[in-house]
């Protein structure tokens, strides 16, 4: 018979769970069901397409956060009950199959934990994430391409939907820059704190052999906005250029010229899409992530002016944020919170649930302080 003793382990983890479904409120996010489906049911739903896409993805988040929740709740469950039948057929593949349930409950419940300190103003939103190639020439461009895909492959592992927006390829490999959505819950409270400059150092497969090269790439990270939320920009304060799609190498992707470039002319913030097939939608997509910037522009500046009245200018961020190594020897490490990974190739494939849970503590604490 064996003596598999869980006990401590699994009562703690009660415990987080109790604290974690008082803050998620299980009722009021059965409400929020119930309320979202007779709307979503309702035979005149997609006469207002804008309305009907706000209120099934509402739907959409609020069920998985629920499914999740009582997900964890049965699992738990589960748990003693394996551990019990374990102990009593003296069966070692079931107190195996325990101790990894364990574990992966543990990282679950850790995950959900580190959800519910995101409560900012937009910290629900939708995340729009544009990514720019820095200094470092052709390997700041293909260090772009390689964030890019790191990001769309950790929304793919947690079957978040990612939309690519818009795309601007460099001449010789690389991006230039790109824009893409990802749509989940919490999406922009969990992926902003991968806003900042980061850092790639390697052998460079472009260079000269045997040589190092630093480069650089910006990540942008904004809220995708509810139109009651958004920025009123004047028609004067924009100014429209249409151009041709186009893809690697610069080859025609479209027939006609549906790509479309706003430029915000008093503030010089310039936002292109080329993702949707009409040049009416492309510019419907582009006007949204351009008031999102906009109105984040706005309490930039006023969170700035707050600071230097109460004689605090330090920016919180500094000019870099992870620093991605993999010569002479291989780590990944985030500068602000000294979380790091010694498999590069790991973090490059979407393996980012670590730095990001880190990310969002220092800012809490930081936020505190």
């Amino acid at each position: 018979m064996l003596d598999l003793d869980l006990t401590q382990e699994i009562a703690a983890l009660r415990s987080t769970f109790r604290d974690i479904s008082a803050v998620v409120d299980v009722e009021a996010l059965e409400a929020d069901i119930t309320r979202l489906s007779e709307e979503a049911g309702k035979p005149d739903l997609w006469d207002d397409t804008a309305n009907a896409q706000k209120v099934t993805s509402a739907l959409s988040h609020r069920q998985s956060e629920l499914a999740r929740v009582r997900s964890i709740d049965s699992r738990l469950d589960d748990l003693e009950v394996l551990i019990e039948l374990a102990n009593e057929m003296g069966d070692e593949d079931s107190a195996a199959e325990a101790r990894t349930e364990l574990i992966a409950l543990q990282k679950t419940i850790g995950d959900l934990e580190v959800q519910i300190l995101l409560d900012g103003e937009w910290d629900d939103r939708p995340a729009v994430i544009t990514i720019r190639a820095g200094a470092g020439g052709v390997d700041a461009a293909d260090f772009a391409e390689m964030l890019m895909r790191m990001y769309l492959r950790w929304a793919e592992q947690h079957n978040y939907k990612a939309t690519v927006m818009d795309t601007s390829y460099a001449e010789e490999a690389g991006i230039k820059s790109a824009t893409f959505e990802i749509d989940a819950p919490y999406a922009f409270g969990t992926l902003s704190v991968e806003a900042g400059t980061h850092r790639l150092v390697r052998m460079s497969p472009f260079g000269a052999a045997g040589k190092r090269q630093t480069s650089f790439a910006a990540v942008e990270v904004i809220p995708l906005m509810e139109e009651a939320q958004a920025v009123e920009i004047p028609e004067n304060d924009i100014r429209v250029d249409v151009f041709r799609s186009s893809g690697p190498g610069g080859q025609s992707v479209n027939t006609t010229d549906s790509a479309v470039r706003l430029t915000h002319l008093p503030t010089g913030l310039v936002v292109s899409m080329q993702n949707e097939k009409s040049q009416i939608q492309n510019r419907a997509a582009a006007m949204r992530v351009l008031q999102a910037r906009l109105l984040l522009l706005q309490k930039e500046q006023e969170a700035a002016q707050k600071k230097e009245l109460a004689g605090n200018i330090t920016a919180s961020w500094g000019d870099q944020m992870r620093s991605y190594v993999l010569a002479p020897y291989q780590m990944v490490k985030d500068l602000r919170t000294d979380y790091e990974e010694g498999n590069p190739s790991k973090v490059f494939d979407g393996e980012l649930d670590g730095f990001i849970a880190a990310g969002i503590k220092w800012r809490k604490r930081k936020i505190e302080d």
